[in-house]
């Protein structure tokens, strides 16, 4: 089953078109994308024998986030070899985890503006969670995720990077800089969903290709471990990983640049296409980059 949010109503895309949910349901169930995980079970349930031919076409563009509104966003760094290789950094005994805070969360499609001259792609899938989770086990853990959705983790490296002790989170944060869709996909559509197709085109050309298969901590892995340190919530989201590939890693590193177009693609999921653009207000980029660098260097100074 697809679930998508189309012009912010709660959507099942069938192979016949869109069918609204709260329409289909005769209300049972209300038209807001991110109320639909706190129902997760029943709605599954009735899903599964709804009548769901009331379809109708719909607009790509009109597709938003399958989880406008999550609570806590999640992300894994390094969790890839050979993405850990291209970073000059060992592989971790652990999940490295930080967060992209929600306010960056974004459909998938449409333009996206820089934030400087070092923004870098990073595809990822992205596990959403539909059943409470504490203390979970690795062998339980699938059952408390709803379904599964390509993201990207857009990435200002020189905001993510600098200072004497850098924190991946606010140069990850920008606004739309957490792109996820197109839709929901619910691992029951997957024959097996840890071994997924991952890639990424900036333009013509594939920067990312790579395979689910080889993320060094698995997505049932993942929410076991973070369950047990911190409850998660229905809607929560868990951006698992980029592979090799991204610009930071290449030499010389490439980045994206005014009207460059980046194609989000996850086997069995679908694709996102976004454009990237120059702020509307470019001093706003800089300001950020000046005061973080005076901060830096008023540090060393004491």
């Amino acid at each position: 089953m697809r679930i998508a949010n189309v012009t912010n109503r709660l959507t099942i895309v069938t192979e016949e078109g869109a069918v609204d949910v709260a329409a289909a349901s005769g209300g049972r169930f209300g038209p807001d994308p991110q109320s639909v995980y706190d129902e997760w079970e029943p709605f599954v349930g009735w899903a599964r024998t709804a009548d769901l031919s009331s379809s109708a076409p719909f607009d790509f563009d009109a597709l938003g986030s399958p989880v406008p509104r999550p609570r806590q966003v999640f992300a894994i760094g390094l969790n890839y070899v050979n993405h850990a290789k291209e970073s000059g950094l060992p592989v971790p005994s652990v999940p490295m985890v930080f967060t992209k805070f929600p306010s960056a969360i974004t459909g998938p499609s449409g333009t996206i503006e820089l934030s400087g001259n070092s923004v870098d792609w990073e595809v990822e899938l992205v596990a959403v969670i539909g059943a409470e989770a504490r203390n979970v086990s690795e062998a339980d853990a699938w059952e408390h995720v709803a379904g599964l959705t390509a993201g990207q983790d857009i990435s200002d490296r020189q905001v993510q990077l600098e200072g004497t002790s850098p924190q991946f989170s606010m140069g990850k944060s920008f606004e739309k800089y957490a792109p996820i869709g197109p839709w929901l996909v619910t691992t029951d559509e997957f024959e097996n969903p840890d071994d997924l197709r991952v890639s990424c085109l900036k333009g013509e050309e594939s920067v990312q290709d790579s395979r689910t298969s080889d993320l060094v901590f698995s997505v049932p892995q993942l929410v076991s471990y973070l369950s047990k340190i911190v409850t998660l919530y229905p809607g929560d989201v868990i951006f698992t990983g980029t592979p090799e590939g991204v610009g930071l890693g290449r030499s010389p590193q490439i980045y994206l640049s005014e009207g460059d177009v980046l194609t989000t693609t996850i086997e069995g999921i679908g694709s996102m296409v976004h454009k990237f653009v120059s702020p509307v207000n470019e001093e706003t980029p800089k300001k950020i980059r000046d005061e973080a660098e005076e901060a830096t260097s008023g540090a060393a100074a004491r």
